[in-house]
C-alpha cells in the first residue's frame, strides 16, 4: 500500500491521517452528520430503555430536537451522562451477571465520540493486538499463535490488566 493510501484510509466515513497531530475533536464529536450515523448506529444496535425510560423509538420520533438539544449541551459544555439502568442476566451457572444499560441519549453520545476516536487510536496500535478491537478477536489472535508456533517461536506472553489500575488490596 502506498503512502498516499495508507496516509487517507476511511473507516466509516473518518479519515485517517497518520502521522498528524490531534488538539481538538469535540467539534468534530458534535458534527451533524456524526450525530445522525451515531445515532444509526444506536438503532442498528437495538437495545432496551435506559434509566429515563425513553425508548429509541420515543428518541427517533423527535430526533431532530433531540440531536440539536445534545448537539447545544455538547457544545456548552453542560452534557452530563445519565445514571446507567442496573439490570441482572442469568448465567449458565445460576449466578448474574450485572449489566448497565446507558440512555439512549448516553448511546448516542458514545458513539458518536466511538466513531471520531476510533480511528485515530486504530492508526497506533500494533497489528498483533486484538483485545477489544473491531473485526478482531480472540480465535484471529489464536491463529496467529498457532502459525507462531509452526514458526518455531516458543513462548506465548498474555497479559491481563484487570485489577492493574484498581486500589491496593
Amino acid at each position: 500500500m502506498g503512502n498516499q493510501e495508507k496516509d487517507n484510509r476511511s473507516r466509516e466515513g473518518v479519515k485517517i491521517q497518520e502521522g498528524r497531530k490531534w488538539y481538538s475533536l469535540i467539534d468534530k464529536i458534535w458534527a451533524k452528520p456524526n450525530m445522525e450515523e451515531a445515532f444509526r448506529e444506536v438503532k442498528r444496535n437495538r437495545g432496551a430503555a435506559g434509566i429515563d425510560r425513553v425508548t429509541i423509538k420515543a428518541y427517533e420520533s423527535e430526533l431532530e430536537h433531540h440531536l440539536e438539544v445534545l448537539q447545544h449541551a455538547l457544545r456548552s459544555k453542560t452534557y452530563r451522562p445519565k445514571p446507567v439502568r442496573r439490570v441482572y442476566i442469568p448465567k449458565a451457572d445460576g449466578t448474574q451477571r450485572p449489566l448497565g444499560i446507558p440512555t439512549v441519549e448516553d448511546r448516542v453520545v458514545q458513539a458518536a465520540a466511538k466513531r471520531i476516536l476510533e480511528p485515530i487510536f486504530e492508526a497506533k496500535f500494533m497489528e498483533r493486538s486484538y483485545g477489544f478491537r473491531p473485526e478482531r478477536d480472540a480465535h484471529m489472535a489464536l491463529r496467529n499463535i498457532r502459525k507462531d508456533l509452526e514458526d518455531g517461536y516458543r513462548y506465548v506472553i498474555d497479559a491481563d490488566l484487570k485489577s492493574y489500575f484498581g486500589a491496593p488490596r
